[in-house]
């Protein structure tokens, strides 16, 4: 059986600048063109995506209030293995790159093309 391969390098990446901006409305635009519901040919259960690059990651627009209220959440699969961190600490530990890369993250379909899908996607300070 032939193995089908992606096609994300070929084609001109949509670049996105995230200074100024607010977390969610970076987010939600590069994952609508990772899906590829912008363009003409999206269908569900075939990737049609398009690679994005997002500027300017650290320019992002966040308040101290939504960095409170952001949390993510790691199960290791044990009684007791769930472990919640809050964005501030994300940002802190990892940066602005790794709070942009998990709301992508969160906002792409829960199925087998999401790893496709977030092999499209690059952040850059």
């Amino acid at each position: 059986m032939k193995k089908e391969t992606t096609q994300i390098n070929k084609i001109a990446p949509k670049v996105i600048d995230a200074s100024g901006r607010t977390l969610g409305r970076v987010a939600t635009e590069a994952a609508m063109h990772l899906m590829g519901k912008t363009s003409a040919k999206f269908e569900r259960n075939v990737f049609s995506g398009l690679p994005v690059t997002i500027v300017n990651a650290s320019k992002l627009k966040i308040t101290m209030k939504k960095l409170e209220e952001i949390q993510h959440t790691k199960y290791s699969g044990y009684p007791g293995g769930l472990r919640i961190t809050k964005g501030k600490e994300t940002m802190e530990k990892k940066g602005l790159k790794e709070l942009v890369k998990l709301a992508i993250y969160q906002m792409l379909p829960d199925n087998k093309l999401r790893r496709k899908m977030m092999l499209g996607l690059e952040i850059t300070d």
